[in-house]
């Protein structure tokens, strides 16, 4: 652990730690819940919770891109590689596991599956061998979502289609807290995310729920501070929206990127691995451009997914309900070499985090 706790600038870690073991209550348990991939894994590389009182727990949501799409749109994905559709998507994508298969195993029994970097590099493709049908696998939250757009807006070439699986983050947080036996007491919202979307989308968490919000970075002093910033809050017995992380993010987010989302996409609901169909979670291309829904256009459709395979309790995991060692196949019959659950095929999935740093 001391290893792990050699991160810039320790002297002023411990010094918030300190204040943060001031504010701690002292009776009773204080849950926050972060909603993102990097932020479990700085927590997780730099033992942070090693440095929080015991009775100040911090959770992770479902903030792994990757963790939360259904099995149903995986095997989409392998559909359409099945009829002799080039597929791209990003590395992370290959392993995710569908309900028969993974795209990397339909691309072991002969389709055309791409790692490309980015759209633009999948659009390139198919611009150069226009005798072949080119889908990219559209993943990810608010963050990726107008690099997506941006290339649905930009005349694709003909042979080209978006299987778009794009979510959004805050109508899974307002989620979290249906479910009863969390108890959450404050968000860490994710910085990514919240550098696209701004802060104003995080408004009803204070407002409505009584739920202190803090937008951090990625740093460790970053998500400290986030405890600390909450944990005052919570101490003085307000519920305010905060943004630790104002180097980068603004209150209206980035206005450009939200426009050429707004012209491409429409807001949906969507399925997430594990959790169920939420309302106005889900992006869809708008009807001016069904012409490059891949659904629409190579008749792909899948009716129900199977999202957890027997033994995996990967559902669990993606709302903080358990921690990715009391599932009874981490590191055993899961590991990410040979992954069961989804929370344990992504750099960002909180299996992965977990099994990664107890090997270092």
């Amino acid at each position: 652990m001391a290893e792990k706790l050699r991160f810039r600038d320790p002297e002023l870690a411990k010094s918030i730690a300190q204040q943060i073991q001031k504010l701690a209550p002292k009776d009773g348990t204080v849950k926050l819940c972060h909603v993102c991939g990097t932020h479990e894994w700085t927590i997780t590389h730099y033992g942070l919770r090693s440095l929080l009182p015991k009775n100040v727990e911090v959770i992770a949501g479902p903030g792994c891109p990757v963790c939360i799409v259904p099995a149903a749109e995986i095997d989409e994905a392998v559909q359409l590689a099945q009829k002799g559709a080039v597929v791209t998507c990003f590395g992370d994508a290959l392993r995710v596991p569908g309900s028969e298969m993974s795209l990397l195993e339909a691309k072991a029994a002969g389709a055309d599956v791409r790692v490309v970097y980015g759209v633009s590099d999948a659009v390139g493709m198919a611009r150069r061998e226009q005798d072949k049908e080119f889908v990219f696998f559209a993943m990810g939250f608010e963050t990726t979502a107008p690099s997506t757009a941006v290339e649905a807006l930009g005349n694709p070439p003909e042979n080209f289609g978006f299987l778009v699986s794009h979510r959004l983050i805050p109508p899974a947080m307002e989620l979290l807290l249906g479910v009863g036996d969390l108890n959450i007491s404050g968000f860490i919202a994710p910085g990514h995310v919240s550098a696209i979307i701004g802060m104003k989308p995080y408004e009803l968490f204070p407002r409505v729920y009584r739920m202190p919000t803090v937008v951090a970075g990625f740093e460790p002093i970053d998500v400290l501070m986030a405890v600390y910033m909450i944990l005052k809050q919570l101490s003085e017995g307000a519920a305010r929206l905060e943004n630790e992380y104002s180097r980068v993010v603004k209150w209206e987010g980035n206005t450009r990127a939200l426009e050429v989302m707004n012209k491409a996409f429409a807001v949906t609901g969507g399925n997430w691995r594990g959790i169920g169909r939420l309302p106005g979670s889900a992006l869809k291309l708008r009807e001016e451009l069904a012409a490059f829904d891949a659904r629409e256009k190579y008749d792909v459709h899948v009716a129900q997914g199977k999202d957890i395979l027997l033994g995996c309790e990967c559902h669990l995991v993606i709302i903080g309900k358990i921690k990715p060692n009391e599932c009874p196949m981490f590191m055993k019959a899961c590991t990410p070499t040979k992954p069961v659950g989804a929370c344990m095929v992504s750099s960002e999935g909180t299996c992965s985090v977990w099994a990664r740093s107890a090997a270092t």
